[in-house]
């Protein structure tokens, strides 16, 4: 008995009559993608179709990888995110920003949002948004001493920028910090930085990448549950499942989550108040991220 591809991730599409080279065999009749590989030069959202009518369903940030598997010819593109292979459709103006070429002496944003700056200084006049995870393509091998902070001279948008390098240092990664960088982020439906991000983009912000930059967790709340391993009583740092929608466990009770209800990420405690007790009603289980405690990605 066949089963049917999950088109979030494997990239067939009988309409067209397209499949990638991993699935080719299972559908032979289909014409195989050759797909290629690009680095976002700005964050971009990719859309669940070909019409900017259609929704964002997830985010590719500064510098990360792309593949393009096809072009269409009504000025749109389909192609994933490398990180956690979630497909979605870019329009041709954003396939035109991408570069061939992987950030060169690489540098990471490990802050939850920073600034990019057209001179070493706070002063200077903001030149861009970054969040964590974030990658830039260096000028120098080191950062130097501007006044009294020590900063970064990146490649931006093929002009000179400015990052503050304490935007590079890798911070504490426990959950007390991680619910710090991120309470009363805005809600966007399909954003993954804290400059807006869903639900789903927060827990898998909160599980992290391995040395290799692949995501721990997939991009869905439903995907994320079927990659956790089922708890019976939550502690810091699992996850909370509900239908289409998942959160980060404080402790026993208390959840931190992004929500539509709030339009930003808050704080609840499960079974108390109207909206803990509706969560509490559709509670779905508890799941822990392999290699994950309270004390953050390993």
């Amino acid at each position: 008995m066949s089963v049917e591809p999950d088109t979030r991730t494997q990239a067939v599409n009988q309409e067209r009559g397209v499949v990638e080279p991993a699935l080719a065999g299972q559908f032979p009749e289909l014409r195989i993608l050759t797909p290629r590989t690009a680095y976002v030069t700005d964050s971009l959202g990719l859309r669940a179709g070909p019409f900017f009518s259609t929704p964002q369903v997830t985010e590719a940030l500064h510098g990360e990888a792309l593949e393009v598997l096809e072009d269409l010819t009504d000025g749109w593109a389909w192609g994933r995110t490398l990180h956690d292979g979630y497909l979605g459709y870019i329009h041709r103006h954003q396939v035109e920003s991408l570069s061939l070429v992987a950030p060169i002496q690489p540098i990471t944003v490990q802050v939850p949002r920073t600034h990019l700056y057209a001179a070493p200084s706070v002063k200077a006049a903001i030149l861009g948004e970054l969040g964590r995870g974030a990658t830039l393509s260096t000028l120098d091998p080191e950062p130097a001493q501007h006044g009294e902070y020590l900063w970064w001279r990146v490649e931006y948008q093929g002009r000179e920028a400015y990052l503050h390098a304490a935007a590079t240092q890798p911070g504490k990664r426990d959950l007390e910090s991680f619910v710090a960088g991120y309470l009363h982020t805005p809600y966007v439906w399909g954003g993954r930085s804290a400059w807006g991000l869903d639900c789903s983009g927060l827990s898998q912000l909160w599980a992290g990448q391995d040395a290799a930059g692949k995501s721990l967790l997939p991009r869905d709340a439903d995907q994320q549950q079927a990659a956790t391993t089922p708890v019976e009583r939550p502690e810091a740092g699992d996850l909370a499942f509900f239908e289409g929608h998942v959160g980060v466990m404080l402790d026993a009770g208390r959840m931190l989550h992004a929500n539509a209800t709030h339009l930003r990420v808050t704080v609840e405690r499960l079974g108390e108040g109207e909206y803990g007790r509706k969560l509490a009603a559709g509670l779905l289980g508890f799941g822990r991220i392999g290699g994950l405690d309270s004390r953050g990605p390993e």
